[in-house]
C-alpha cells in the first residue's frame, strides 16, 4: 500500500489517524464532510506543512457517487465516518442506519469494483453491550443496547459478507474507548476536564459505576496501522484493547484530583441512559491484535490523560462547558 484514503478524517481519530500515516511514509487523501463553511474539522488544526500533504476531498459519506470518486486511485481505505454519539442516537435513530450503515455499504461496493488492496471497517467496542464474560474477545456475542451498536453491527456484519461472498480484503478494526486531543465534549473525559477547567466545582455526570477500557488515541491509531500492515488480519474482527478497565466515578477523581481536588460529582438526571441500554462493563481482550501483530500499548493511562488535559487547557475556546453535549 502507498496511497490511502481515510474517511472521516476530520473526527477525532481520523485526524490522529491520518497524521500518524504521513508520518509512516504512506500518501493520504482525507475523506472530510462537505460543508458550506469550507471547514476540514480537526484537519484544520494541523500545522501548515502537515496539511500540505495531504490530499483533502470534501463529501458525504451517504453518497455513494462521491464516495466512488474519493476512493479512486488509492490502494486502501481506512473507513472511520460514522455518527458515533449514543444519546444522539435516541433521537435520531434513521440517520445512523443512513450514515453508518449506508455509509459503509458504499465504501465496500466501491472497494469491490475498484479492486482495492485493503479495506478497514472501523467498528466500536459498543457492539458487545454489557460484558457476559471478561476480558471481552471477538467472540463474545453481540448486543444493540442502542440505534448506535446497532447500526455498527449491521455494519460489520455487511463487512463480513462481503469477504465471504466476495472475497474482499476487509478487515473489522474494534477499538474499546479512546480518547485523547481533539476529542469532544460528548465524550466523558472531556466532559469532566472541560468542567474543571471552566471552573465548576460541582461536576456533573451521568451513571459513575460502569467501567470502560480506555485507549489513548495515539496507541488506537497505531493499531489500525499495524491492523493493515498485517496480511494475517484480512478477514478478521480485531479489537483495541488495554485490557485494563476503570470505573467513571474512580476516572472522575482522578482527573479530579489533578485539576481541582475541592470538585464534587452529581449524578445528572438528563445525562443517564436508558436503564436495558446502558452497558455496565466493558473491557477488552487485546490477545488477537498481539498475536497477529507487532502493536502494543504505549502510553499509560496517566501519560493520556496528562497530555489530554494539557491539550483541552490550551483549546478551551473549542467547547462550550455550560452546555451538556449529547
Amino acid at each position: 500500500m502507498k496511497k490511502v484514503l481515510v474517511t472521516g478524517a476530520d473526527g477525532f481519530i481520523g485526524s490522529h489517524l491520518t497524521e500518524s500515516l504521513l508520518e509512516k511514509g504512506y500518501e493520504v487523501k482525507a475523506f472530510s464532510y462537505y460543508n458550506s463553511f469550507n471547514t476540514w474539522g480537526w484537519l484544520d488544526t494541523l500545522p501548515k506543512e502537515k496539511l500540505d500533504e495531504i490530499e483533502v476531498f470534501t463529501g458525504d459519506i451517504r453518497d455513494p457517487n462521491g464516495v466512488r470518486t474519493a476512493m479512486q486511485g488509492v490502494d486502501a481505505v481506512f473507513h472511520l465516518a460514522a455518527l458515533i454519539a449514543i444519546p444522539f442516537s435516541y433521537h435520531s435513530p434513521d440517520s445512523y442506519v443512513d450514515t453508518n450503515i449506508k455509509g459503509t455499504l458504499n465504501v465496500l461496493q466501491a472497494a469491490r469494483d475498484l479492486d482495492l488492496e485493503r479495506v478497514l471497517v472501523t467498528s466500536t467496542s459498543e457492539v458487545y453491550g454489557t460484558a457476559q464474560y471478561v476480558p471481552i474477545d471477538e467472540h463474545h456475542p453481540f448486543q444493540g443496547q442502542s440505534p448506535y451498536s446497532a447500526t455498527k453491527i449491521g455494519a460489520d456484519r455487511l463487512a463480513e459478507s462481503f469477504y465471504r461472498s466476495f472475497e474482499l480484503p476487509v478487515s473489522i478494526v474494534r477499538p474499546f474507548n479512546t480518547y485523547g486531543p481533539r476529542q469532544s465534549a460528548r465524550a466523558v473525559i472531556p466532559t469532566i476536564i472541560t468542567q474543571l477547567l471552566a471552573g465548576h466545582e460541582t461536576i456533573r455526570l451521568g451513571l459513575l459505576t460502569p467501567t470502560r477500557d480506555f485507549n489513548y488515541v495515539k496507541d488506537t491509531a497505531a493499531g489500525f496501522i499495524a491492523i493493515a500492515q498485517s496480511q494475517q488480519t484480512i478477514g478478521e474482527e480485531i479489537n483495541i484493547a488495554t485490557q485494563q478497565e476503570i470505573s467513571i466515578g474512580d476516572l472522575a477523581k482522578e482527573i479530579i484530583s489533578q485539576i481541582n481536588p475541592k470538585a464534587n460529582i452529581v449524578c445528572e438526571q438528563e445525562r443517564l441512559r436508558p436503564q436495558k441500554s446502558e452497558v455496565n462493563r466493558l473491557l477488552g481482550s487485546n490477545q488477537k491484535i498481539r498475536k497477529l501483530t507487532d502493536w502494543k500499548q504505549q502510553y499509560t493511562f496517566a501519560q493520556g490523560i496528562e497530555e489530554t488535559i494539557a491539550w483541552i487547557r490550551e483549546h478551551m475556546d473549542r467547547y462550550k462547558a455550560d452546555i451538556y453535549n449529547i
